[in-house]
C-alpha cells in the first residue's frame, strides 16, 4: 500500500509499500449460506443456524442478494467463481472482480481547499464468510465463542500497493465507504463491524525493492486507519535506523488463515446480459451485470462534480455535503425553496445546521429543522423582514422546538427589521450627535468609518434596523 512518493506529498527520507484488504459486511437480511438473520449486538450465539454452527449434514444454498452486492461494486472484470462452508468460506481463485480502479480525493493547503486526485488500483473484489467471534474474559481466564456473525456475507477487496502514507490510506477507504453507501451494498458502520480493514506496511528507500511488510489486523476506524499505518511505517524506519530486521508478522492480534477446496458448492456464473444466457437459464435467477449498471446510483464523485458544475458552490463544500449521510439532500431541498443564491444557502447548511448537529451529536436525518423550514427563514431574510444576526437568533430559537415557524418567533420575540423611517433618523441623529470625531472623519473622506456608526445605530436597535435605510440616513447627515 506504501509505496516511494517522490514528490514527497507524504513521505519522509524512505519511500514505503504494502496493501490494504477491506471486508465490507453485505447489506442483506440473511446470511451467505443460510437463512439466519443478520443483526448487531443481539444476543450471543441467537443468531445461529446449523450450518453456521459447522453440523454436519448441511448443504449450503447461496444467497443470490449478496452476488448481486458484491457484482454492483465490482463491474469492470467478471468470471466464473467458485464460491467455496462452515468454516469461513472465502473465493480464493476466480473473484467477482479483477482489476479495478478507486479514483479518491484529498484535501490540502493551509485553508484545506486544494483538492489532490489520486487513484489506487484494485487487484480483486471477492465474496466471503464472516467468522464467528472469541470473547476473551480474562478474570475468568475463558474463552467464549460468539457465532452471530460466522456466516454473514463479505466483500473482501484486496487494494495494490499504491499509497503512501494513513492519510491517503484513509481518504481511499472513506471514498470507498460513501460508494458502499450509496450503492446500498454496504451500510459502512464501521464501529458496529461493517467495515473492516488490514492494512499490509512497509518500507524501503528510493529505487531499491520493497521491504518486508507488517500486517495490522482489523481497523474498525477511518480515523484509527489513518493513524496505525504512520505508527507501523515510523516504527519500521526507527527499526532499520537501528540496524535491525523488520519481521513479516501480523500485529494487534495472530491471525491465520488456511484454503481447502469446497466440494459441495458448483461454479457461480456471472452474466454480461439477458442475450448471453445459456438456453434454458431463468433471467430472473441470474446476475446480470448490464441490468446491475443500469440501476446504480450517482456515485459520490459524480455528486460533489455535479454539486460544484450546478451550483457554483467551493470543491470543499461538495465533500462537507457528500461525507454527511442526508446532507446533500437537504441543502437541495432548500435550494428548491428559496431563491437565496446556492453559495449564500451552502454557509447556513454548513455552518449553522451542521455545526448544530456535530454539537448535539445528531444526524441529519434528527434535526428539528427541516429543509422548507430552513427555507422559509432564509426567504425572510432574502426578502428584507429580518436582519442577518435576527436570522440566526431566529435559526437557534428553531433547533430547540421543531413547533415554532421562523415567522412566529420573529413575531413572537419582535426580531422584524425596524424600518420606520422617523424612528431610524432620530437614532441615527443622536450617534452622529454623540460622535462628532467619527462624523468629521468621514467628512474629511475616510468613508469606512461610516461603518462604525452604522454598527451603533444596529446595536442601540439590537441588530433590527434596516441596513440600507439607515446607511441612506448617515449619508445624508454625514456627508
Amino acid at each position: 500500500m506504501l509505496k516511494e512518493n517522490k514528490k514527497g506529498s507524504c513521505s519522509p527520507a524512505a519511500g514505503r509499500c504494502g496493501g490494504l484488504e477491506v471486508h465490507a459486511q453485505i447489506n442483506t437480511s440473511t446470511k451467505l449460506f443460510s437463512a439466519s438473520p443478520v443483526g448487531f449486538s443481539a444476543p450471543p450465539n441467537s443468531l445461529v443456524s446449523f450450518f453456521d454452527a459447522s453440523l454436519p449434514g448441511t448443504l449450503p444454498v447461496l444467497n443470490k442478494q449478496c452476488v448481486e452486492a458484491a457484482v454492483k461494486t465490482g463491474l469492470e472484470h467478471y468470471f466464473y467463481a467458485d464460491i467455496p462452508a462452515g468454516y469461513q468460506i472465502t473465493q480464493q481463485r476466480r473473484p467477482i472482480a479483477v482489476d479495478g480502479m478507486l479514483t479518491y480525493s484529498l484535501l490540502r493547503g493551509k485553508k484545506w481547499n486544494q483538492v489532490m486526485r489520486k487513484c489506487v488500483h484494485i487487484k480483486q473484489i471477492q465474496l466471503e464468510q464472516d467468522s464467528g467471534k472469541s470473547l476473551h474474559d480474562d478474570v475468568q481466564s475463558q474463552t467464549l465463542i460468539d457465532l452471530n456473525r460466522a456466516g454473514v456475507g463479505l466483500m473482501e477487496l484486496v487494494m495494490e500497493p499504491d499509497m503512501c502514507c494513513g492519510e491517503e490510506a484513509a481518504a481511499a477507504v472513506r471514498e470507498l465507504q460513501l460508494i458502499l453507501q450509496a450503492l446500498g451494498t454496504c451500510q459502512g458502520n464501521m464501529s458496529e463491524g461493517q467495515l473492516r480493514v488490514d492494512a499490509n506496511v512497509s518500507v524501503h528507500r528510493p529505487g531499491e525493492p520493497l521491504g518486508v511488510r507488517t500486517e495490522v489486523k482489523n481497523i474498525n476506524s477511518i480515523r484509527y486507519l489513518a493513524k496505525a499505518i504512520d505508527f507501523e511505517i515510523q516504527r519500521q524506519i526507527d527499526v532499520l535506523q537501528r540496524g535491525g530486521t523488520v519481521f513479516n508478522e501480523t500485529r494487534a492480534y495472530d491471525s491465520k488463515s488456511g484454503f481447502m477446496p469446497e466440494p459441495n458448492l458448483p461454479p457461480l456464473v456471472v452474466y454480461v446480459d439477458e442475450a448471453s444466457l445459456p438456453a434454458g437459464i431463468d433471467a430472473s435467477q441470474a446476475v446480470l451485470v448490464e441490468k446491475i449498471k443500469e440501476a446504480l446510483p450517482e456515485l459520490p464523485s459524480l455528486k460533489r462534480d455535479r454539486l460544484v458544475q450546478t451550483y457554483g458552490i467551493l470543491p470543499e463544500h461538495s465533500y462537507t455535503l457528500v461525507n454527511e449521510d442526508g446532507l446533500v439532500e437537504f441543502f437541495e431541498a432548500v435550494l428548491k425553496a428559496t431563491t437565496k443564491e446556492p453559495r449564500k444557502v451552502i454557509g447556513w447548511v454548513t455552518n449553522e445546521l451542521l455545526g448544530h448537529l456535530k454539537q448535539q451529536d445528531l444526524s441529519v436525518s434528527q434535526s428539528l429543522v427541516s429543509p422548507s423550514a430552513l427555507a422559509e427563514l432564509l426567504e425572510l431574510q432574502e426578502m428584507g423582514h429580518i436582519s442577518s444576526s435576527a436570522a440566526k437568533q431566529v435559526f437557534q430559537e428553531m433547533t430547540r422546538s421543531s413547533g415554532k415557524t421562523a415567522l412566529h418567533i420573529i413575531q413572537e420575540q419582535d426580531l422584524g427589521l425596524v424600518s420606520d423611517s422617523d424612528q431610524l433618523h432620530n437614532i441615527c441623529q443622536r450617534v452622529v450627535d454623540s460622535h462628532p470625531n467619527e462624523v468629521h472623519a468621514i467628512r474629511s473622506g475616510n468613508k469606512k468609518v461610516l461603518n462604525k456608526l452604522m454598527g451603533l445605530v444596529q446595536k442601540e436597535t439590537k441588530g433590527r434596523a434596516d441596513p440600507v435605510l439607515v446607511r441612506t440616513i448617515l449619508q445624508e447627515k454625514t456627508l
